[in-house]
């Protein structure tokens, strides 16, 4: 599975777009979209949603159990 980060990056440039257009489409703060692209933890789920909606995805928890080891 791929970081966040890398994913985000990588489909905002195959989108041909910059980080303030990005942004800007996503309806979020430019400082939300560069902490995601730098690899940031401490990040609102909320924003990173709207971000990842632009991509057809979600996050959502998930509780340990259900994770296959």
């Amino acid at each position: 599975m791929k970081p966040l980060h890398d994913f985000v990056k990588e489909r905002r440039k195959a989108a041909g777009l910059t980080q303030e257009e990005f942004a800007e489409r996503a309806g979020v703060a430019l400082t939300v979209l560069r902490k995601i692209e730098q690899g940031k933890t401490n990040l609102n789920m909320d924003k990173v949603n709207l971000i990842l909606e632009m991509f057809g995805h979600r996050l959502a928890p998930v509780n340990s159990k259900e994770i296959e080891l």
